[in-house]
């Protein structure tokens, strides 16, 4: 077992890294001040690992409420945040009532912000079962749900207890998912870690097969990159915002294609190819550095370009309501080299164009080879 501490302005909390730890009170119990808990998963999670917490919780004298909601991204909305604002109710949890998120990304914004704003605040404890989860969405203290016009556009920051990473609930995840975590993975040594975007290379393979000690590396590794950004810009006023790489097309791409289609993780893919050749025709990187970036995401068994349905009109719809606009100008994140990642609004507006219609001539050559299937699991 390994831990992390991550520390920001707003808390300290520790990151647990271990096999089996979901069924190890000692990982939880320390990190809940009062008497109730409610348990927040989805209907594809709940039967693999709902009863075993919940035993791991009641051991501690704890009285657990639970919730499963529908499964996928399209459920990540306010309609679905009501339901646990229901459940709290229902349970008549208090401010020492705990919330506890048992799934990957969605469920952990999901819980995340109902506990942010259930009765002003109530501590929660994220447990992460994909790998994307553990990497990314986790770590930070980004919460919140999606609105039509726009992902994650209501939400809050707010820091958990603790995160509780069980590397057997990975045995779980499907290849697809698997994938899809490990765009977040390879994105922190394409901003800042240019070694470990090395030994990403080096081992993907590795990873790919699910390699229980190079995957316990690359959790870390990536975890202690996060907590690094988050440490020294908790509400991305500043540097954070690097870790977003990829993420202003993906975005775009997610809420273009009804946040059913492709996994989050997918859509950063394409969107991180796409900022590398954005970069590329600003003059910041070589057109081997674009390849690199493709080499090493279609090595991960993941999208290199936009869907077809994504046109130029649509890129521009969805990013000029991107979170990172400011007074009404968009910002993207960049690369000025391999491993040096900026945050910048200082960019043609056409040279972004130029980029979108570059790629949307190349799907449309070939559509079928870019064609991604509904993105039904999303654990």
């Amino acid at each position: 077992m390994e831990t992390l501490v991550v520390q920001t302005p707003s808390r300290q909390y520790p990151i647990y890294f271990g096999t089996g730890i979901l069924e190890n009170k000692e990982y939880f119990e320390q990190h809940i001040p009062g008497d109730k808990v409610l348990v927040v998963t989805n209907d594809v999670v709940g039967p693999l690992y709902l009863q075993r917490l919940k035993h791991t919780l009641e051991s501690s004298n704890k009285l657990v409420f639970s919730l499963e909601v529908p499964n996928g991204e399209i459920h990540k909305n306010l309609t679905t945040l009501s339901q646990i604002y229901d459940k709290c109710m229902e349970a008549r949890l208090d401010r020492k009532s705990t919330l506890v998120a048992l799934g990957g990304g969605v469920i952990g914004d999901l819980a995340g912000f109902a506990a942010a704003t259930f009765v002003r605040g109530v501590p929660f404890i994220q447990v992460p079962t994909t790998l994307l989860a553990v990497v990314d969405s986790a770590v930070g203290g980004k919460t919140g749900v999606n609105h039509p016009k726009g992902k994650n556009m209501i939400g809050a920051f707010y820091q958990p207890q603790a995160v509780v990473v069980d590397i057997n609930t990975l045995h779980t995840l499907d290849d697809r998912q698997l994938a899809a975590g490990l765009a977040e993975v390879i994105k922190y040594g394409l901003i800042r870690d240019v070694a470990f975007l090395e030994w990403c290379e080096a081992n993907i393979e590795r990873l790919m097969k699910r390699d229980p000690e190079a995957l316990r590396y690359a959790m870390y590794q990536s975890c202690k990159n996060k907590s690094d950004v988050v440490s020294a810009d908790e509400r991305e006023s500043g540097i954070r915002a690097i870790l977003n790489l990829g993420h202003t097309f993906g975005h775009a791409i997610e809420a273009g294609t009804g946040f059913s289609t492709w996994l989050h993780g997918e859509a950063v893919a394409a969107g991180m190819v796409m900022a590398s050749e954005m970069s590329y025709r600003m003059g910041w990187l070589t057109k081997e550095d674009v390849g690199r970036v493709e080499s090493i995401l279609s090595r991960a068994s993941l999208p290199i370009r936009p869907p077809p349905t994504m046109t130029l009109e649509k890129f521009m719809t969805f990013m000029s309501i991107d979170k990172k606009v400011e007074s009404g100008k968009l910002k993207l994140v960049l690369l000025r080299g391999i491993g040096n990642a900026i945050v910048t609004g200082d960019f043609p507006m056409d040279v972004l164009q130029e980029t979108i219609l570059y790629f949307q001539k190349l799907v449309l050559s070939h559509p079928e080879q870019y064609e991604v299937p509904l993105a039904s699991q999303s654990l």
